[in-house]
Order: C-alpha cells, then structure tokens, then sequence
C-alpha cells in the first residue's frame, strides 16, 4: 500500500515538474512558407511578419511566374501564394485542389507599342508580332483586346513567348512590336523613350480590374484553417498598412530593383487589394466565361469550392482593419 501511494506522489510529481518546465520554456517558432513576385503589387507578403502572431516567422519565397507558385504549394513546399485569377480558374477547371482566400492586387496591365511606329490603335496591330507570357491575366487581356478590335489572336497577330523582363528590351530591338505586361515594364519603357501606352486592356464593368489573388490547398482550410486566418489577417493588414503609407509602399518596392521614379509613375495604374466578396466573384466568373470563349480552358470550375470568403470576412470584421 505504502509503495503504491509513494508511486503515485511520484507521477504527481513528475507531471507537475513537466508542466513548469513547458511554461518555463519558450514556444517553439512555426515556419510558414509564402510564395509571391517581387514586384510592388505583389508586396504584401515580405509584411507579414509584423502582423503575425508571437513564434511565427514567415519566410518569404521570390518566383517570377504564377504556375511555379503553385506548382510548389501543390507539392507543400508552401503554406500560401500569389497567383493570377486567370491561373487559378484554369487550375481550379482541371479540379486541382487550391483554393482563393483573399485578392492580391487589381489593374497593373498596360498594352505597350514602339514610341512613334506604326501602330496608333489596336487594329494596327493586324500582322505584327506581340510578346506575352502564357497563362497569366496579361494573356487573356490581350487575347480580348484583340477580339474585341476585330483581331484573331491566332490568325491576324504572331504572339511570341517573351519574359517579362526581356519584353522592354525586345521591343526596343524590334524583335516585337508591342508586349502586354504588368507593371513596371509598361512605365519603364515610357520612362526610357522607346516604348508608348497603347490602351490600359480593362474589361467592362462584367470583370472589372481584377488580376491576382492569394492561394492555400484545400487541406490546409480542412486541417488547418486556424493558420489560413492567419495568413489572411496578415495579408489585410500589410494591404491596409502599405495603401496608407504610400511612399513605404515604393520605396520598399524600389528595393526589388525598378527606380522609385519609375514605381511613381506606375503607381496611378496599380492597386493592392485583400477584400474579396460576392460581386468580386461574380467578376471571376465573368473572367472563367471568356476564358472558355477564348479557348484558353475547356470547362468552368466550381467556383463555390474555389473561393473561401470566411477568411476575409473575418478580417473585415476586426476594428482595426478600415472599411
């Protein structure tokens, strides 16, 4: 009797000595992993750091395209990242498991033809080369403004694969005639001389301005969703923080290589965003419809399952985040 009690004393004891040391002790950090562009409409997630909670570090990774974000949340090397709306309704139609929990940027696209050539307006483009990078909103803004104007993307114009970061230079050379990209490149091939806007390619009033949103897999909003909030209270408020402090915002930008000069005159053409809503859907839906028109996908997506509004609704919810 007396070793059974003696035992007992013990491994009161002995848990009660565990749970001091675990108080005592420091929480282990958390690692999340974020994936975006280094561009100023794409900045928010190097600010997420200051609006995470204690022990969480986020580690930010650089990409220069949306199907290398997602192919490495796909395969869990990160927590969350940027994609274009156009990529993740084509993503969403071939039934990968991603899902939209907050916007990312609107407008930041600018049709670009060589400073004082031939082409005045959008039919002049008939015959001529334009660069572009496939499966962005860059390309289905170009393939509708084309159509719109009369202009088969396939049969009237040559589009030709470009880099982002070689569009300017191309243009310059004459390898293309015109590129449609985000900014900076439109401004900074005004700023340089050699380039014009030919058109700012926004859709009517059906699809508006929308172009990027922020990405997690369907099982982290399962297993997880406490960590989804998280990152979506950060993006809102990194979002609010940077519109609010719009010289931060640049300056912070210039520090991915454009001149803050450059990022001035494009700043009037880009718009950071997090809100997302019914009416912000409707117009992805839009969007998936002349997708499908244009032939850029084969079937619609279950929008229902590709966007999650609990997150951001959530985060609107918070006082200190402004309506």
């Amino acid at each position: 009797m007396q070793k059974t009690c003696t035992t007992n004393r013990f491994s009161i004891l002995l848990i009660f000595l565990t749970l001091l040391a675990a108080t005592a002790l420091p929480a282990l950090s958390q690692e999340i992993r974020v994936g975006t562009w280094k561009t100023a409409q794409t900045i928010q997630p190097f600010y997420y750091d200051q609006f995470m909670p204690e022990n969480t570090k986020v580690s930010v990774f650089a990409f220069t395209n949306p199907a290398d974000q997602k192919t490495a949340l796909l395969a869990g090397s990160l927590d969350m990242c940027g994609t274009t709306l156009a990529h993740a309704i084509h993503s969403a139609s071939l039934s990968q498991p991603v899902v939209v929990v907050a916007a990312l940027c609107n407008k930041c696209s600018a049709l670009v033809v060589k400073k004082d050539g031939p082409v005045k307006t959008v039919p002049d483009l008939k015959g001529r080369k334009i660069g572009y990078v496939p499966g962005t909103m860059h390309e289905i803004l170009l393939r509708e403004t084309l159509t719109r104007n009369g202009l088969s993307p396939v049969t009237d114009v040559t589009l030709i694969r470009v880099d982002f970061f070689d569009m300017g230079l191309a243009l310059a050379r004459g390898g293309i005639d015109a590129f449609l990209s985000g900014e900076p490149f439109p401004s900074l091939a005004v700023d340089q001389g050699f380039g014009e806007i030919l058109s700012y390619p926004y859709y009517g009033d059906s699809i508006g301005t929308i172009n990027a949103g922020m990405l997690v897999r369907r099982e982290t909003i399962e297993k997880n969703p406490d960590l989804a909030y998280s990152l979506v209270r950060a993006h809102a408020a990194a979002t609010e923080h940077l519109t609010d402090h719009r010289e931060e915002w640049l300056k912070k930008a210039a520090g991915f290589g454009t001149d803050l000069s450059i990022l001035r005159k494009a700043a009037p053409n880009m718009e950071l965003a997090w809100r997302m809503d019914a009416a912000f859907v409707d117009r992805v839906r839009a969007l998936g419809a002349r997708m499908e028109d244009l032939g850029v996908i084969q079937q619609q997506p279950d929008y229902d399952r590709l966007f999650d509004l609990s997150f951001v609704e959530r985060a609107a919810s918070e006082k200190h985040l402004r309506e």
